[in-house]
């Protein structure tokens, strides 16, 4: 498939297949990834490729810490801490889609919390990819690794893998890097879970819908 079909074809997988992922395509990802854009080519990424009893261990302690009802203070916020409209409205949007094709309903609060239980494990994919940036660096790295995930993820796709970019695998930073032994200024953005698709999971069949070019575009000439 061409750059623009790849484009249009990921998107974010919630069920994978037990086959375990080969070492010499996550080294391919990476490589390709590696030539994502940067400011002043600073290169700000730094990926943990985590699995095997690593990632078992890894995210029984994120589960544990979840049930105790433990939280952590979070190395940046991902999400505003008041949500506003048009965002609330395709958030609220988002997570009906996810339980609807889940048939989980709105009062089933053990499966619901089950469902977010699952984030903690990458979705038992097999492969956990947590990314680091150091502390000392600004706004402008953000940008530059979302370029990087991006490229990450339409990576993984030509090398016939799945993906989906977790914001929850960095809910608890501290427990991260004291597990992998990453020091105090490695702030963790995110994770992603990479594996192969269960393609007849039916969490995998919806796709959230995108706005159309003329609701966020203005032409100035």
């Amino acid at each position: 498939m061409n750059i623009s079909e790849a484009i249009r074809h990921r998107k974010s997988t919630r069920a994978f297949l037990t086959k375990e992922v080969e070492q010499d395509k996550i080294v391919r990802i990476l490589e390709t990834a590696r030539h994502a854009p940067s400011g002043a080519n600073t290169q700000p990424w730094q990926v943990a490729v985590v699995s095997g009893q690593q990632k078992k261990e890894l995210q029984e302690r994120m589960i544990a810490a979840f049930d105790k009802g433990e939280q952590e203070t979070k190395d940046y916020h991902y999400y505003p801490e008041k949500w506003a409209v048009p965002y609330s409205g395709r958030r609220t949007s988002c997570g009906m889609q996810l339980y609807s094709a889940l048939g989980i309903e709105r009062q089933d609060r053990k499966r619901r919390r089950m469902q977010w239980v699952a984030n903690y494990r990458a979705f038992d994919a097999p492969v956990m990819l947590l990314f680091f940036i150091d502390s000392s660096l600004a706004t402008g790295s953000y940008i530059d690794y979302g370029m990087f995930l991006q490229s990450l993820m339409l990576a993984a796709l030509d090398e016939g893998l799945a993906t989906c970019p977790q914001a929850a695998l960095a809910e608890y930073p501290n427990l991260v890097r004291q597990t992998l032994g990453y020091p105090d200024n490695a702030l963790l953005l995110c994770g992603v879970a990479l594996g192969y698709e269960d393609r007849e999971a039916a969490i995998n069949q919806y796709r959230t819908p995108r706005e159309p070019v003329e609701k966020f575009t203005k032409f100035f000439s």
